[in-house]
């Protein structure tokens, strides 16, 4: 992933020409303060809605497309944005087959997952925390691409598994998700437990989403070579901060 001299992020992945595809970060200069300095794009953490709707605006001046913005909460729910306006109901994820309308993520160590087509016909961006994940937000959002598609998937920053220490519950969560979806390789390896710390475990997101992904008959599989936890300065940090901000991912069709 490479950083532009605007301090967004580009996912490094063999997209098709007509994809383009963004990820915000901290340091991006805003109009947020405080524990949301300085591009907050969330309306629910606690930042004053002026900063953030002023943040929001500034992002669709600077790549000139519609902005769907979702309110996410956890689910599987998809929406489709084609007509370029943001569902009145919570969805976590969004896609489209409609050109310079962007699919679009927030998050703070949830895994943001952006998903095309290899001919450029539909894009799609997820938000895949470890509930979504296990309840199957990746296999949903795979199977609503055509069915002999191609599909490409980035893996962008997440919460990496050395910071990620969960429950016994999330672990059994996953164990059951594979024998319900009946994922081809063990979900295990995943999960590697705290020492001295019993029912204790370290939680790799970007492992558990390639291990569903690939399941869904996903093969080209990018990223996931960041955390949130540990880089402060671009990214922010539910499990770091607690008070904190959020930064987007969104994709679209050029044409």
């Amino acid at each position: 992933m490479t950083a532009s001299a605007a301090t967004l992020l580009q996912p490094e992945w063999p997209r098709p020409d007509n994809i383009a595809a963004l990820i915000t970060t901290r340091r991006h200069s805003g109009h947020s303060e405080a524990a949301f300095a300085r591009f907050n794009l969330a309306t629910h953490v606690g930042d004053a809605k002026e900063a953030v709707l002023a943040n929001r605006r500034a992002l669709a001046s600077q790549v000139q497309v519609k902005l769907p913005w979702l309110q996410q909460n956890h689910s599987t729910h998809i929406a489709c944005v084609d007509a370029g306006l943001a569902p009145e109901a919570a969805y976590d994820g969004s896609y489209t087959r409609a050109n310079q309308v962007a699919c679009a993520v927030l998050t703070a160590d949830c895994l943001p997952v952006f998903l095309c087509d290899d001919r450029g016909r539909q894009v799609m961006c997820l938000h895949a925390g470890w509930r979504g994940l296990a309840a199957g937000i990746l296999s949903r959002g795979v199977s609503l691409f055509p069915p002999q598609a191609r599909v490409l998937a980035y893996l962008g920053p997440a919460i990496c598994r050395l910071c990620f220490e969960v429950g016994a519950e999330v672990r059994e969560s996953f164990l059951v998700a594979a024998k319900q979806r009946r994922f081809s390789q063990s979900v295990e390896s995943a999960f590697v437990a705290v020492p001295d710390q019993p029912g204790k475990y370290f939680a790799d997101l970007y492992q558990l989403a390639r291990i569903e992904l690939q399941s869904a008959g996903v093969a080209a599989i990018y990223g996931g070579e960041f955390c949130t936890y540990c880089d402060s300065e671009l990214f922010y940090s539910y499990r770091r901060e607690g008070e904190t901000g959020r930064f987007a991912s969104l994709v679209w069709r050029c044409s």
